[in-house]
């Protein structure tokens, strides 16, 4: 439930972050977007609505610079997809044997979905990923288990680090402030949520109607 608040709410705690810690809020930005891109053991982390909101913030704050925090982001998302690219390179599919509290950490049916996206849009994944929650943080690892080619891997990691980054908080600086958008922002995510998801709801339903058919 306080995940659930956090990604409905996370305009009102970057608030709270901007009053006690200041320009350190930079710090803190690249560190959940970094984190959320560069470690597959957490995609569950609101990367879409964070970066809205953000957006929003430095629209109403005098300390933020939108310029500057659009250059930390883009460096948080494309060296975190990096990271994650190297750890499936690396380690690979022994990071799904990894349990933690008796849960996978990596779980196989996360991979499986990636997988089914790879199939589809092939190299271009690493770009609509951006826009897919736990896809978005498991593309560049299963890239790196497929040993992608690394300069064909960073193409499309720059291409979509900055159509995700710039895309989404320059909405947010943009339309945050007009009052329907301002006043429904918890509808807002939702509905940010709902679309990225629905690619995945898609191949979800369209597999199964494939399975039946030959069943």
């Amino acid at each position: 439930m306080e995940l659930l608040d956090y990604l409905l709410h996370v305009d009102k705690y970057l608030h709270l972050f901007i009053e006690q810690y200041g320009t350190w809020l930079y710090v803190i930005l690249f560190l959940i977007i970094f984190v959320e891109t560069g470690l597959v053991v957490m995609p569950f982390l609101p990367g879409d609505s964070l970066l809205f909101a953000t957006g929003m913030l430095v629209a109403q704050s005098d300390e933020l610079n939108i310029v500057l925090t659009i250059a930390i982001l883009l460096v948080a998302a494309i060296s975190g997809d990096s990271l994650n690219y190297y750890l499936g390179r690396k380690v690979g599919m022994r990071l799904t044997e990894v349990r933690l509290f008796g849960k996978q950490v990596v779980k196989q049916e996360h991979i499986d979905k990636t997988h089914s996206f790879y199939e589809k849009y092939g190299e271009r994944t690493i770009v609509i990923a951006r826009f897919v929650p736990i896809v978005r943080t498991l593309a560049p690892f299963v890239a790196g288990i497929g040993k992608m080619r690394y300069s064909i891997f960073m193409t499309y990691n720059v291409v979509g680090g900055v159509v995700w980054v710039v895309g989404l908080t320059l909405a947010g600086y943009f339309l945050g402030n007009i009052p329907l958008i301002k006043d429904n922002f918890s509808k807002i995510v939702l509905l940010i949520i709902v679309v990225s998801v629905l690619p995945i709801v898609y191949e979800f339903v369209k597999a199964k109607m494939q399975k039946n058919k030959v069943a």
